[in-house]
């Protein structure tokens, strides 16, 4: 789950973490007033998008006067941010952020992940804030400092010492550093957080380190024990449809192809993706629908999965293991009924009670199109969504 810069400093903020003030407006006259209220001569009004790039795309703004601050989020509010991150599309700002203005010494980067080879929490580092961290690695991976934290032993002051020295910090700035780094360390782990994200990380003309923007994202298997980070979800920042198959119990994610893709086990579902590309063509998505899917969930990841006006033919790939071939070709032969299906569809199917599933789908009289291997599956959605 991912949380608004604004609502990541908030929690921050709980931990010990320097974060500016700031002010949530949701109209040009709150974001007057939240500039009246912070009193500073320079405030800046930000987008408020679960994307990074506002800057580059004009959602941010700096102001030095309250008037400034309520134009600037007129010309914010309700406008499409198209940022690297949003596609073409964008996404709509209907909140931006009024914060205090800083005096800004040098901007540098810090971030925390979970490392997937070590299993370690890893603290990244670099001079070079204000980029991209994926680009610094690309270009210059030397300037990108890395700590590997053991879980066992925890976060050790010559972690941050070795962290701090690398970044030219000394005296009260690199104490400064320590106790934030510190900070957002015990915030990533109390939170169950997959991700934690400060650039930049500022440091100001009296020294202090403070963190100029935020981005936290949390595991989603953990949120049922973080009841108050649950508030904070955003559904306008989600997906429809991957919001929508949450609802039904089914693993969703839109992806830019041209082929649905309907499958059972998340290994299945990855292979059929890499076999609709091998062959030529672009999976639109990846939906695994369980062991034990049933009609109506099939029915439902059907209109899921034409819902997206980019796809142009739909793979239904079931291995029966748990979930009978027979039942998947019933709930298959339900959904075309209930569904208007109008690309065309390929059904393979194998495994428990394969050859009496592949019989309800030729005497169902429906137009589909079977099935025995996955290669031919592949081919012939691939002909199919080319016409």
């Amino acid at each position: 789950m991912n949380i608004h810069e604004y609502q990541a400093k908030q929690v921050l903020k709980g931990f010990g973490v320097a974060v500016p003030r700031g002010i949530v407006a949701t109209t040009p006259e709150e974001a007057e007033a939240a500039a009246t209220e912070l009193g500073t001569p320079v405030t800046v009004v930000k987008a408020q998008i679960h994307a990074g790039g506002r800057g580059k795309a004009g959602g941010v703004k700096v102001v030095k006067s309250p008037a400034e601050a309520k134009a600037a989020a007129a010309g914010i509010l309700g406008k499409k941010l198209v940022t690297h991150q949003t596609g073409p599309e964008g996404k709509e700002v209907l909140k931006v952020y009024v914060e205090e203005g800083c005096e800004i010494d040098r901007e540098l980067y810090l971030g925390m992940v979970i490392d997937r080879a070590s299993g370690f929490v890893t603290i990244m580092a670099s001079t070079e804030g204000g980029m991209e961290i994926e680009e610094v690695a690309a270009k210059t991976p030397e300037k990108i400092l890395k700590a590997s934290i053991d879980p066992v032993a925890g976060l050790m002051p010559f972690h941050l010492r070795n962290l701090a020295f690398g970044l030219g910090l000394t005296g009260d700035t690199q104490k400064s550093a320590m106790k934030f780094m510190s900070g957002l360390y015990k915030a990533f782990l109390a939170t169950d957080a997959s991700l934690a994200e400060i650039n930049p990380l500022m440091v100001t003309k009296a020294g202090e380190v403070v963190a100029l923007d935020a981005k936290m994202n949390f595991d989603n298997n953990a949120l049922y024990r973080h009841k108050d980070l649950l508030e904070l979800r955003d559904t306008t920042e989600e997906d429809p449809r991957e919001l929508a198959a949450s609802e039904f119990d089914l693993n969703y994610i839109s992806l830019d192809g041209t082929i649905g893709c309907m499958v059972n086990g998340a290994g299945l579902a990855m292979a059929t993706m890499d076999i609709i590309k091998l062959h030529g063509a672009e999976p639109a998505n990846f939906l695994d629908v369980g062991g034990g899917a049933n009609a109506e969930q099939v029915t439902n990841a059907f209109r899921l999965i034409l819902s997206d006006p980019k796809v142009e033919a739909v793979l239904v790939n079931i291995f029966g293991g748990i979930m009978r071939c027979d039942t998947i070709a019933e709930g298959v032969i339900a959904a075309a009924k209930a569904v208007e299906i109008n690309v065309p569809l390929v059904v393979r199917l194998q495994g428990t009670n394969v050859e009496l599933g592949r019989k309800m789908l030729a005497d169902s009289g429906l137009p589909i199109i079977t099935a025995e291997t996955m290669t031919e599956a592949a081919e012939r959605v691939v002909a199919a969504a080319k016409g």
